[in-house]
């Protein structure tokens, strides 16, 4: 009779710790599954955010160019409007940054580099639009290079 109460008492023992032991592995494989998909959706974000900044610079550099070289001709019009969409994607993006990033200093680089493409077609003269590029450009790179170590 002792012997049949200490196997069952065994059998009971070996189960729960089986439980436990299947339930932290499931968690682990849960929290594993969560953070690399949200890694993947950082990943894909930051890459398209950084796409459409790319196009939305280069559309303000083609609407300031059209608005000088013959301002109000209808190439300059049709440059002005193809900027409004390349904002439109490039807000876009940005919102998408801030839904999946989790830091503040990453969200102000991203902030920082829409904010010089959106003056970009501001410039008042050749020189000036060529430095407003640049910081651009040199605020996204800020932006990919701090975001990189998050997502390698």
């Amino acid at each position: 009779m002792e012997a049949a109460l200490i196997a069952v008492l065994g059998t009971l023992l070996g189960s729960v710790v089986t439980h436990w032991f299947q339930a932290r592995a499931t968690m682990r494989g849960a929290e594993l599954a969560r953070a690399e998909q949200l890694r993947q959706e950082r990943i894909a974000s930051y890459s398209a955010y950084a796409g459409a900044l790319l196009d939305y610079r280069r559309s303000q550099n083609d609407r300031w160019f059209r608005a000088h070289e013959q301002p109000g001709s209808p190439a300059a019009e049709a440059a002005r409007f193809a900027s409004y969409e390349a904002r439109i994607a490039a807000r876009q993006a940005l919102t998408r940054v801030h839904l999946v990033c989790d830091v503040p200093r990453l969200r102000q680089l991203a902030d920082a580099a829409f904010e010089f493409a959106n003056c970009l077609h501001e410039a008042v003269d050749e020189e000036d639009r060529d430095r407003r590029s640049k910081r651009c450009s040199d605020a996204l790179s800020a932006f990919v290079a701090a975001a990189a170590p998050s997502v390698q």
